[in-house]
């Protein structure tokens, strides 16, 4: 409501005038007869609704063609419609000018209708007795002439490729003053427009006997007329689809009114709209089938509106001539009024006070008066100007912008009218993507609502488990689709954010007695299955960025959770434990470890900054010092790093990670069959075919800690498949490392610990 943005929407107004888009002209729109306003598509809800279904007989007036045989005057045709309150209005009946017409004959009359629907039509008449007198394609019915069924007036037959064989009779009722096809139809035959209701939905004096009913009481009115003539031939309800108003709910009416509009087909308009949409990234992909749609089949826009309030159509009209008035001059005196004292001006300021001195019509000349137009401008001309009113108007935005963000609805809305806007001032779309989220649901699928009590208020996530889990829970749904939410599918996620915060602690507390200027190992220096960790984490970030920049933030989150669930907590982790607690502090080995954990924590603190920004700013505070941003949402986006890259040691492991499945496997039927208690206690031997003992063999002294076992040995073995044999590790358990070894007891100084244990205690002391 700031005059700035006011001003600019008058002068995008102007700007499409003087561009030549914007015309006045008489068209039937969708009207609400309770707001007494026109309504543009996007203003419109479809909603259930029960309609009168008649079937109505039109006696024939005139048939130069000699298609009705003589020496009969019980001659007709019949339309079907369900909105008897527009029988008044009608002009004319229309027929298809390809499909097949017959003549029926049923006892003593004879009636014309499509031959696919004779069957249908008889039967919903009540006729059973019938036969088809002749058959004509719709286009030699022109010339024929029936008789309204109420008025002394003739209804031609005209032709019209919008008619169907869906439902009805195949001969359309038509009535220009309240329909957009009826109207085209009635200009292309010359019909004349006949809009005998009001701006309040009452029948006007044209409507002759129903003068003065409302729409409701009309329908009922007309259907007794139609009876008392003898044209109604069948009476029922049919439950529809019917547009209704998006503020007050009611039924709305076709309704042929003066109003102002926007020529979208204005110098191939239309076209270059299409070919911007191709522009334009749509996420999800598909959504661009929508507003293709949407833009393909929209009439033109529909700018003005019958309301006491918003910004008034800046247009003058002339008292001498009655012309329109919408000069490049009318218009900037305009835009500077609303620009100095707001919209609310254009309606307190008389025509002289606006207008300069001595503005004389363009039309006839006459520098008399001038009367304003009291319309006002279709609110979604408003947010489509925001395009121009918020971008062009902030130093740090400009035009095209780079996201839009709505829900589905908005291929019919504001997209829409943005694009209208965008492409008719500044010759191109004014976003370069547009996101289409979908509808909060609850857990049962059913729509949320604070009125039905299935809300969940998202301070009460927040004080309950913190901002971080609901934000959490924003990136784990898909919201390009509906998506669900409820105090289960919030405790999942509560867990999720668990494991990942429980991942960053392992992390970061054995990170305690690591300096990263002075402890990191070179990356050539690491221990493969650290440098495989890396790789592992240079697919996770480009993984990562590709979701963030799709805006699939469910896939960010997914990967992040699979990452710290499967390759962390379920293998890296698991085998470090042992390195990183039993070995020499500073070794080299536990020094690989540390410098692998330290790039684990610092990377997934910048790549989940975004979500968890509270999280991941406690982990980057408490991070081992080293020179790095002062907060993490100051830091660089983390980039894949090439050095970590290395898909010859990710393949390898994946196969070692293969045999590690196996054995576990093998570990856990040991355990169920008694064999051992738990895995550390157990040797394992593992017999492998020739080909991949050779990989295996490489790894022999690893094995022990890659199955998380105290000993394992390794068998070239001749079988076709991978064997494995669990069984008590030979030795004592080691009190520092339980491992069971048989080096314990060996050494003298320390008779319970095993010799990498001992000579770690040897070393501290």
């Amino acid at each position: 409501m700031s005059p700035d943005y006011e001003a600019k929407i008058v002068q995008v107004f102007g700007e499409l005038a003087t561009a030549g888009f914007i015309y006045r002209g008489l068209k039937p729109i969708h009207w609400c007869p309770r707001d007494e306003t026109a309504l543009a598509e996007a203003e419109i809800e479809y909603e259930e609704k029960d309609s009168p279904s008649i079937y109505v007989r039109f006696p024939l007036l005139e048939d130069p063609n000699g298609l009705f045989p003589a020496g009969s005057d019980r001659n007709y045709t019949i339309i079907w419609t369900t909105t008897p309150w527009t029988i008044p209005a009608n002009l004319a009946v229309a027929v298809h000018p390809d499909f097949p017409y017959a003549l029926v004959e049923a006892g003593l009359e004879r009636y014309l209708l499509a031959e696919a629907l004779v069957k249908p039509t008889m039967e919903a008449i009540g006729v059973t007795d019938y036969r088809v007198l002749a058959t004509r394609p719709g286009r030699e019915l022109m010339g024929l002439k029936f008789r309204h069924p109420l008025f002394d007036r003739p209804s031609p037959v005209v032709t019209a490729r919008y008619v169907t064989l869906e439902s009805g009779t195949g001969v359309v009722h038509t009535a220009p003053g309240h329909g957009r096809e009826d109207f085209l139809t009635g200009q292309e035959f010359g019909l004349g427009i006949l809009s005998p209701v009001d701006e309040s939905g009452h029948f006007t004096e044209e409507a002759g006997p129903f003068a003065g009913l409302n729409l409701k009481a009309g329908d009922q009115a007309v259907i007794d007329a139609l009876r008392e003539a003898g044209a109604l031939l069948n009476q029922g309800t049919v439950r529809h689809s019917y547009p209704h108003c998006w503020r007050c709910h009611s039924a709305l009416i076709f309704r042929a009114t003066r109003q102002w509009f926007m020529n979208i087909d204005h110098e191939g308009f239309r076209e270059r709209c299409l070919g911007a949409i191709q522009e334009v990234r749509w996420y999800p992909p598909e959504s661009i089938n929508r507003i293709t749609s949407m833009v393909a089949n929209r009439p033109d826009w529909c700018l003005s509106r019958q309301r006491a309030w918003g910004v008034g159509i800046p247009a003058f009209f002339c008292s001498a001539c009655s012309g329109e008035v919408l000069t490049p001059e009318s218009l900037a005196a305009v835009h500077r009024l609303v620009e100095a004292e707001g919209a609310d001006a254009w309606f307190v300021k008389p025509a002289a006070e606006i207008l300069p001195k001595g503005f004389a019509c363009p039309h006839c000349g006459a520098s008399g008066e001038f009367k304003k137009e009291t319309d006002i401008l279709d609110v979604w001309f408003d947010s489509g100007s925001s395009c121009r009113a918020v971008l062009e108007q902030r130093p740090e935005l400009s035009y095209p912008a780079d996201v839009y963000l709505e829900g589905s609805d908005q291929h019919r809305g504001w997209f829409n009218s943005s694009l209208m806007v965008g492409m008719g001032t500044r010759h191109r779309p004014p976003y370069r993507s547009v996101i289409t989220n979908g509808w909060m649901l609850d857990e049962a699928g059913k729509a949320q609502h604070k009125s039905w009590g299935n809300a969940i208020p998202p301070e009460q996530v927040v004080n309950r488990d913190g901002a971080d889990v609901l934000r959490l829970w924003v990136a784990s749904v898909n919201y390009f689709e509906d998506v669900r939410q409820g105090p289960n599918i919030l405790k999942q996620v509560s867990e999720a954010y668990r494991r990942i915060r429980n991942t960053f602690r392992y992390l970061l507390s054995n990170l305690y007695d690591f300096d990263p200027s002075r402890d990191s190992v070179p990356y050539a220096q690491l221990l493969e299955i650290d440098r495989w960790i890396l790789h592992r984490l240079s697919d996770l970030v480009t993984r990562v960025r590709e979701g963030y920049e799709s805006y699939e933030f469910h896939r960010v989150y997914h990967a992040v959770h699979t990452f710290c669930g499967v390759d962390l907590s379920a293998f890296y982790l698991d085998v470090l434990k042992d390195r990183l607690y039993a070995s020499v502090p500073d070794s080299p080995e536990r020094r690989s470890a540390q410098t692998a954990l330290y790039a684990l924590a610092e990377t997934l603190a910048r790549l989940m900054a975004p979500i968890l920004p509270h999280t991941c700013e406690e982990v980057w505070q408490f991070l081992p010092s080293a020179e790095r941003a002062e907060s993490v949402q100051l830091a660089d986006f983390p980039a894949p790093a090439a050095e970590w890259k290395n898909e010859e040691i990710g393949a390898r492991w994946d196969r070692l990670l293969q045999f590690r499945e196996t054995v576990n496997k093998a570990m856990e039927e040991a355990k169920e069959a008694g064999t051992i208690k738990k895995p550390q206690s157990a040797r394992v031997v593992v017999s492998v075919p020739p080909e991949p003992y050779q990989l295996l063999r490489e790894y022999e002294d690893q094995l022990a800690k890659i199955f998380v076992v105290s000993q394992a040995a390794l068998r070239n073995g001749e079988q076709a498949e991978v064997k494995v044999t669990v069984e008590p590790a030979p030795g004592e358990r080691c009190e520092r490392c339980w491992l069971v070894l048989p080096t314990v007891g060996t050494i003298a100084d320390h008779p319970t610990l095993c010799d990498r244990c001992a000579a770690a205690v040897a070393v501290q002391t």
